[in-house]
């Protein structure tokens, strides 16, 4: 299996791209620069996990996704409220980071549970 084949990687290189796509013409670009970092930030660090040859570093690079995914929903609920991106948009991206969050959560408690049986 290859990091690519991963539903949670394909889901937020998607999201990521979408994102950059939105932001192309922003021209705050610290905030344009934050946010577009921390959802690259995501599929990069799956990818890194996955191709890491022990549970741990595989596992420690999905908590950082994870925790990408968590400071990107921050800036998606601020950009929301400073109106750099609309509701039904905003909308779309917290709950398709909330899913990915979630299949991050499961993917490391699974790498876990191999580390504890090890």
């Amino acid at each position: 299996m290859r990091f690519e084949e991963l539903e949670v990687w394909r889901r937020s290189t998607a999201l990521c791209v979408e994102m950059y796509r939105h932001f192309n013409e922003c021209r705050d670009f610290g905030f344009k620069d934050q946010i577009t970092r921390s959802a690259l930030s995501v599929p990069s660090n799956i990818a890194e996990g996955f191709e890491r040859v022990s549970l741990r570093d595989r596992g420690r690079f999905w908590s950082y996704a994870k925790g990408s995914v968590g400071e990107l929903r921050t800036q998606i609920h601020i950009g929301s409220k400073i109106q750099y991106i609309q509701e039904d948009v905003a909308g779309s991206w917290l709950s398709e980071t909330d899913q990915l969050s979630r299949m991050l959560g499961a993917m490391i408690h699974g790498i876990r549970r191999e580390l504890n049986e090890c």
